[in-house]
C-alpha cells in the first residue's frame, strides 16, 4: 500500500499522450462545443481570502468539499484531543453502512455523515483496511439511487475520504462509471459539483492509468469550456469551478503537457471574463500553473543551442546550486493581451462584487500576473529585499504544522495540490499530513530535525 501511495504522488507522474504520439486523439475527448459564455450564476465557493465567520453558513466538513478561507488553512491548527473512544463508533458505523437490510435515508445520512466526520478526524487506515471494496460497493448504492441529494453527496464524501485514507488501485475503474453518470445526468447541482471533485480524487488516488487521467483532464475541460452545458448545467458557475480545481490538481501528475497547453490555456483565458469570482480565480491559477510547467532546468545537453531571447531565466539572488531556466514551449499565443487582462483584475475596482470579493480577485491576480511574467515566482512572491540576508523574500507562503516545522508553498502545484488536499479534508487537514503517508508525501515539509524532507 505504501508502495501505491509513492505511485500515485510522483509528480512526474506521466507525459502528455500528445507527447508520446503526434497521432490525433479521439474525437471524445476533445472539448467540441462552441467557446464559451460566461458563467451568469455566483458560486456557492468562498473565495481564499473571506474570513472565518463568512464559513458558518456553508455546509460542513461531511458535505462540502470546498476550501475555506486558505489564510484560514495558513494559519489554522486542526488538533483534536486524542482519544481512542471513536474506533469503537467506526467499527459500528461500517457494520450499519454493509447491512443497508431495513435502512432509512435518514438512518443512511446520520451514518454516513457519522463516517465521514471520524475519518476525517482521525487517520483510520488500519480500521478500514480490508473493508475498502465492500465500502466502496455501499457508497456507489447510495450514489447510484440518489435517494436523497445529501445522502448522495454525502456517499460520494465517504467515497473520497475512503480512497484519500487508504489507496487502491481498484477503486477508479469502480467509482468512474458511476461518478460520471451523475455529473451528467443528476437533476441536483450540488450534487454534480460534488461528484466532478470526488471524480478528481478517485482519479488522482484511486489507481487510474496515465490515459485515464488524461482522458479525464478532457472530460473536465469540455465542462469549462461549455459554461457546464457540456452536463446539462448551463451557466452554473459550481460545476465549472469544480472542474477547473480538478483539472488543474490532476495535471500536477504530468510532467510534460506541452501539447495540451494552448487548448487548455485557450478556455481558461475565456474563463477570466466570467461574472463569477471563482471561476475567474480558479481559470487563473490553472494559467499561472501552466507557465510554471512551461520552464525546465537547463541541462548541460542544451549547451551550443540557440535559444530566443527572454527564453532562458536565471535566479535573481544566484544561489548557488539553483538552475537557470528554459522556456520549453508557448503557454498562450497573445500573453501580451493576457498580461493586460490580468493587470485590470489585479487593480479591480467595481460596486458589482464586495468588498472581500475584489480583495480575493486583486491578491490572486496580482500573483498570477507576476508568475505569467516570472515563471519561477510562486504564490505570494515579494521581490522585496530583507535587511537580514540581502536576498528578495520570494514566496512567502507557508502552512505550519503546529510548532514543529513549516511546509513552504513556493511552487503553483504545491498550491493546487494543497487545495485539493484541503477540499477532501477540510479541518481535518492537519492530523492527516502528520499521520497519513498519502498527505504527507504530497507535499515538502521542513522541520527543525529535518531540514528538508522532499519527497515530490
Amino acid at each position: 500500500m505504501h508502495d501505491l501511495r509513492r505511485q500515485a504522488l510522483e509528480s512526474g507522474k506521466t507525459v502528455s499522450r500528445k507527447a508520446r504520439s503526434k497521432q490525433a486523439s479521439p474525437a471524445s475527448s476533445r472539448p467540441s462545443s462552441q467557446p464559451p459564455s460566461r458563467a451568469a450564476s455566483r458560486s456557492r465557493a468562498v473565495s481564499r481570502a473571506d474570513s472565518e465567520e463568512d464559513e458558518a453558513g456553508n455546509l460542513s466538513d461531511e458535505t462540502s468539499f470546498s476550501t475555506n478561507s486558505i489564510d484560514e488553512l495558513l494559519n489554522g491548527d486542526g488538533s483534536d484531543p486524542i482519544t481512542d473512544a471513536w474506533r469503537a463508533g467506526l467499527a459500528d458505523r461500517i457494520q450499519e453502512l454493509l447491512d443497508r437490510k431495513r435502512s432509512s435515508v435518514q438512518g443512511r445520512e446520520k451514518c454516513l455523515a457519522t463516517y465521514v466526520r471520524i475519518l476525517t478526524a482521525q487517520y483510520a487506515e488500519e480500521d478500514i483496511r480490508g473493508k475498502e471494496a465492500e465500502l466502496v460497493v455501499a457508497f456507489l448504492k447510495s450514489i447510484k439511487a440518489e435517494t436523497s441529494e445529501r445522502e448522495t453527496i454525502l456517499a460520494m464524501k465517504a467515497l473520497a475520504m475512503t480512497v484519500v485514507t487508504s489507496p487502491s488501485d481498484l477503486i477508479y475503474e469502480a467509482v468512474c462509471g458511476p461518478l460520471k453518470r451523475v455529473i451528467s445526468d443528476s437533476t441536483s447541482v450540488p450534487s454534480k459539483t460534488a461528484a466532478v471533485h470526488c471524480l478528481g480524487t478517485c482519479t488522482f488516488f484511486g489507481g487510474a492509468s496515465d490515459d485515464e487521467i488524461l482522458d479525464n483532464m478532457a472530460y473536465l475541460l469540455e465542462i469549462v469550456a461549455s459554461d457546464g452545458s457540456f452536463i446539462d448545467a448551463q451557466d452554473e458557475a459550481d460545476p465549472v469551478v469544480a472542474a477547473l480545481e480538478e483539472w488543474g490538481s490532476l495535471s500536477t501528475l504530468i510532467d510534460d503537457i506541452a501539447d495540451e497547453s494552448e487548448e487548455a490555456a485557450e478556455y481558461f483565458v475565456d474563463q477570466l471574463s466570467s461574472s463569477d469570482p471563482g471561476v475567474q480565480i480558479a481559470a487563473g491559477e490553472n494559467i499561472a500553473l501552466l507557465y510554471e510547467k512551461s520552464y525546465r532546468p537547463l541541462t548541460e545537453d542544451d549547451c551550443g543551442t540557440e535559444f530566443g531571447e527572454g527564453d532562458i531565466i536565471s535566479d535573481p539572488d544566484e544561489i548557488p546550486g539553483v538552475p537557470k531556466l528554459v522556456k520549453n514551449y508557448d503557454v498562450y499565443r497573445r500573453t501580451d493581451v493576457l498580461k493586460d487582462t490580468l493587470s485590470d483584475l489585479a487593480s479591480l475596482n467595481t460596486r458589482r462584487l464586495s468588498k472581500k470579493e475584489q480583495k480575493a480577485i486583486r491578491t490572486n491576480f496580482a500573483d498570477i500576473l507576476d508568475s505569467v511574467e516570472y515563471p519561477t515566482h510562486g504564490p505570494r512572491y515579494q521581490n522585496a529585499i530583507s535587511q537580514d540576508t540581502g536576498k528578495r523574500y520570494g514566496s512567502r507562503m507557508t502552512v505550519r504544522i503546529h510548532k514543529e516545522g513549516v511546509m513552504k508553498i513556493d511552487k503553483w502545484w504545491k498550491l493546487h495540490r494543497l487545495q485539493a488536499l484541503r477540499r477532501v479534508l477540510q479541518s481535518g487537514f492537519v492530523k492527516h499530513y502528520e499521520a497519513n503517508p498519502i498527505v504527507f508525501e504530497s507535499l515538502p515539509y521542513t522541520s527543525p530535525s529535518a531540514n528538508a524532507r522532499m519527497v515530490c
